[in-house]
């Protein structure tokens, strides 16, 4: 279809094989073999409290037969709503133990957002934190929830409802042993990633198992250049949200399979985060911009946290601003690197590789191994660009998803003939380095989260006192971008700015509320009435955009998630 040049391979020489060398097996056999080869070592740390990778391996098989018990069986949903925590990791291998599929919900959803996802996926199950347990109990009716496990990080949890069980009571279920259930990593679907959908509401990719063992491992060949410094039970940050694929597959599965010693916390908080890594010394910080944002704009001297110390950053979620990176790599005298990657793709495509010595400022690096990369016209997407011109970027793979669940139309526009249109506008340099240069869509990341407009504004239009409405992402220096929606007001309305915002925090996770808004007499449209996104969209970039400050706000970096647990998790497990 496209030409066979790779010049990327150029980079390769010396230090990684063209094509990655997939483990065979399931999720759970990744887990098994490290369980197994990882004897005696740490697997987690959660304030205090360890867990040996084979206690970690007696829990999730004790999960996984209360689980079957319950009913849960090959092909079953089942719904994890959790920050960090043990009790996240037991949840998702004793799931994909059974051939059951993970539906990943993000902590901040709001009670709209989780019908949907539960609704569209057919969920029976739920394991969820308890301040998030009121949300999806008013959505129950509308659900095929059967099943509500609910964790607390401080003991048994109160007021649940008749049936629903706590964390601790349902892992003590008297079960048999789960049963051995065959399963094709390359066509069983292990985890359901909810992202942005272009009609509004979220798609579900489908992942199978080979999706998500494949790209671990392309990953490592990329970012690991010396097998010593990630061998040897090291301690790694587990901040980045597991919920979020870059956290699922770069941080939770890598530390996993390399038999790392993950030191979780359910939230980003930036103190919390310098007394980490002070007490503990951990070897990798993987983080989304805003995090960086926030630890370089604290004030604090972070060579004396010990950041000096930590041999390698990386960053994904969203593009990491160039001054960002220099600033925090003169702070503590060591490289980011950055790389690209999308919950279609399991997520990671392209990376700077550690071996290549600091990355390219501004690249989201070369296509990891095993993977195909290509930059196309946007009319057609059939015609490559030449080295340097802009296109679509699209990308074909092992880690590439099987489609979007119960969307056949969205699935056809998306993969065709094996290549993932990424919706993405990149370049290609001479060398194999890619560029992410704008967006084909009008998605906007905000703090690493994709946030479709058409979304927010569908609430907007819901407002009485609305009559247009337009979202747009604005440049954020903390977010990367944030929301501002354009509004023109019905006649005789004296709705205000604080009003309307305060209906779409009632209705939206906080990181896809609005920051701020401006009212119109009229909003630009073309010549058949259709509003242009992009118009306002432009005049926000030439003038700098409108995003909110630099404060640290409850959404992507820290969120409506728990407070740490005042006596180490005790009780729960």
């Amino acid at each position: 279809m496209f030409g066979t040049e790779k010049p990327w391979l150029g980079v390769y020489e010396g230090h990684v094989e063209a094509e990655t060398e997939i483990s065979e097996g399931s999720l759970y056999d990744l887990f098994r073999r490290a369980a197994e080869g990882h004897r005696g070592k740490t697997a987690l740390t959660f304030y205090g409290t360890t867990f040996e990778f084979e206690r970690l391996q007696a829990l999730v098989e004790k999960m996984a037969g209360s689980l079957a018990a319950g009913g849960v069986k090959k092909g079953d949903r089942v719904a994890l709503m959790l920050p960090n925590c043990p009790q996240y990791v037991i949840s998702f291998f004793a799931t994909v133990r059974l051939g059951a599929i993970v539906t990943q919900l993000n902590p901040m959803y709001v009670e709209r957002e989780i019908e949907h996802i539960l609704t569209d996926s057919g969920a029976e199950t739920i394991v969820v934190y308890k301040d998030m347990y009121p949300r999806v109990r008013t959505v129950l009716p509308q659900t095929k929830l059967r099943d509500v496990v609910v964790v607390d990080f401080a003991g048994e949890p109160e007021g649940l409802e008749p049936g629903h069980r706590s964390f601790g009571d349902f892992l003590g279920t008297d079960a048999d042993p789960a049963p051995d259930v065959p399963i094709d990593p390359a066509e069983d679907v292990a985890a359901l990633q909810y992202t942005g959908g272009t009609t509004g509401v979220s798609k579900g990719a489908m992942l199978t198992h080979r999706n998500l063992v494949a790209n671990v491992q392309q990953a490592l060949d990329l970012f690991i250049d010396d097998p010593g410094a990630f061998s040897n039970n090291q301690k790694i940050t587990g901040v980045l949200p597991m919920f979020h694929i870059f956290g699922l597959t770069c941080v939770m599965l890598f530390g996993i399979k390399q038999g790392l010693n993950q030191i979780l916390l359910p939230k980003f908080d930036p103190q919390e985060v310098m007394n980490l890594v002070k007490e503990n010394g951990p070897v990798m910080f993987s983080g989304v911009p805003t995090m960086y944002m926030a630890l370089n704009a604290g004030g604090a001297d972070l060579l004396q946290y010990g950041f000096g110390s930590v041999r390698t950053y990386n960053s994904g979620g969203s593009a990491l601003p160039v001054p960002l990176k220099r600033s925090f790599e003169a702070q503590v005298g060591r490289p980011i690197f950055e790389g690209y990657g999308l919950s279609e793709a399991s997520p990671v495509t392209h990376f700077n590789p550690t071996f290549a010595g600091e990355g390219r400022e501004g690249s989201i690096g070369v296509p990891v191994p095993s993977t195909d990369s290509r930059i196309v016209d946007v009319e057609t997407g059939l015609v490559e660009m030449p080295v340097g011109e802009p296109g679509e970027l699209i990308v074909k793979g092992p880690q590439v998803m099987k489609g979007y669940l119960n969307m056949p139309g969205e699935t056809a526009t998306s993969l065709r003939d094996g290549w993932l249109y990424t919706g993405d506008m990149a370049r290609m340099d001479a060398d194999g380095y890619f560029y992410i240069v704008d967006r084909k869509k009008d998605m906007i990341v905000a703090s690493g989260y994709n946030v479709y407009p058409r979304e927010i504004e569908e609430i907007l239009f819901e407002h009485p006192d609305v009559s247009e409405a337009v979202a747009v992402g604005v440049p954020d220096e903390y977010r990367g971008e944030s929301v501002k929606a354009f509004v023109v007001r019905r006649s005789g309305s004296t709705v205000t700015e604080m009003e309307i915002l305060a209906f779409c925090t009632e209705r939206l996770a906080p990181y896809k509320t609005p920051k701020s808004l401006e009212f119109r007499e009229e909003l630009p449209k073309s010549t058949v009435g259709k509003l242009l996104r992009r118009v306002l969209a432009e005049e926000e970039r030439l003038k700098g955009g409108t995003g909110a400050g630099h404060s640290i706000e409850p959404e992507a970096a820290t969120g409506t998630l728990p407070p740490p647990p005042p006596e180490s998790g005790r009780g729960t497990i």
